[in-house]
């Protein structure tokens, strides 16, 4: 039996800064494509550098859920509950390794560097507006399902702290 109460630290600072990282680049994601502003190319910049570093962010998360024990879901909890809040962690890991890739591969596409730290990184593909089209596009649509899926976690988080009072929220605030 899982006697765990809390996340480990580490999940919960990786958690924490993940989480204002990824509100910070949907938030200039959505001003950037809102306004032809001089600041834009600015920010575009960041937004690629702050998104690659929320790819690597990503994996070093994985390494540490893998490696860590987590704290059991409660017993009390209906079992489509329990799939659903499965199911939108995984969806979370999926959308967070998708957007940092069709976020490159639209840059590649439209011919523009990918910077890391002043290093250009690898042209995956070759330079074609059919494909930078695909790519914006799928790129715009996977930050609309990872806010809803945002939407739908900080609901059930408040739900499970405020409502429920089962220890869910507890386990990643202290």
């Amino acid at each position: 039996m899982n006697n765990v109460q809390m996340y480990p630290l580490a999940m919960r600072v990786m958690h924490w800064l993940m989480a204002a990282l990824i509100l910070s680049l949907l938030f200039v994601g959505l001003s950037m494509v809102t306004s032809l502003g001089a600041w834009q190319y600015t920010l575009l910049n960041w937004h690629k550098t702050a998104g690659l570093i929320a790819a690597l962010a990503l994996i070093v998360r994985l390494g540490i859920r893998l490696m860590s024990t987590k704290p059991a879901l409660p017993s009390s909890m209906p079992k489509l509950q329990y799939y659903a809040a499965k199911l939108t962690h995984w969806a979370f890991y999926l959308l967070l390794g998708c957007m940092p890739l069709t976020g490159y591969l639209m840059q590649n596409a439209a011919g523009r560097p990918v910077m890391l730290f002043g290093q250009a990184l690898p042209q995956l593909i070759s330079t074609d507006l059919a494909w930078y089209g695909l790519f914006r596009e799928l790129h715009a649509w996977l930050s609309v399902l990872l806010m809803a899926l945002i939407i739908l976690h900080i609901t059930a988080a408040l739900y499970h702290g405020l409502i429920k009072r089962d220890g869910v929220l507890k386990s990643m605030l202290k």
